[in-house]
């Protein structure tokens, strides 16, 4: 196939790209704190550019709150009065949507990451909608993946950066691009079985691919 061989060519030349992987599906983003995972995700849900925006955002917070114990779990940041925090990120939307996540997961264990993977290994990509976490407002497909994806499942999050890239490829070597959400995860699952890369590694690689330097910025 030959857009097996183009992948190949371009994730051979993202160096340390399987680390970062490795680091997200073991639940280790932002040194393994679940609750920055989760604001991570709210505010990246707005679809705002992650890089200048959600990561410096995230960053303020942890040191303001997360450094100084004022939220040491998620059953703090499910009861954390946002607004103390409005200076660092105005959205109400995201705000709330870390606190519903952060008191549904909050419920499986009182170990962060292990209520974070516990829900992950039972999350469902068909009955997503039905999924106590899918059915918060303002959790979309995309950030429903994006949880799985930090709670240990292979898989890919069909924001716009990654199927552009991605049917961009796929036209280049032939083949239809696939616009449907649902369609375009299954297929990139299945190129990820196909080149013997994880689909993650296909994920990450679209955000990295024209500019490798990034990698050093992921938390």
């Amino acid at each position: 196939m030959l857009i097996v061989n183009e992948l190949n060519h371009i994730l051979e030349k993202i160096n340390n790209l399987n680390k970062i992987c490795s680091k997200c599906i073991n639940t280790q983003r932002w040194d393994g704190n679940v609750s920055l995972m989760v604001l991570d995700a709210a505010i990246t849900s707005v679809g705002i550019n992650y890089f200048q925006v959600v990561i410096p955002k995230v960053k303020t917070f942890e040191k303001e709150f997360i450094k100084t114990k004022k939220i040491t779990s998620l059953e703090s940041l499910a009861k954390f009065n946002y607004e103390e925090a409005f200076h660092i990120w105005k959205n109400k939307r995201s705000w709330q949507v870390a606190r519903e996540i952060s008191s549904y997961l909050s419920t499986l264990s009182k170990d962060d990451r292990e209520a974070l993977r516990t829900w992950a290994k039972s999350s469902s990509l068909k009955e997503w909608t039905k999924d106590p976490i899918g059915k918060i407002k303002g959790v979309g497909l995309i950030t429903y993946q994006y949880l799985r994806m930090m709670g240990g499942i292979d898989t890919v999050m069909p924001d716009k950066i990654v199927k552009k890239v991605i049917n961009e490829i796929l036209i280049k070597t032939g083949e239809k691009p696939v616009y449907d959400d649902m369609e375009f995860i299954h297929k990139v699952e299945y190129l990820a079985k196909e080149t013997g890369y994880r689909a993650v590694e296909l994920c990450f690689m679209t955000w990295f691919k024209d500019n490798s330097q990034r990698l050093t910025e992921m938390p």
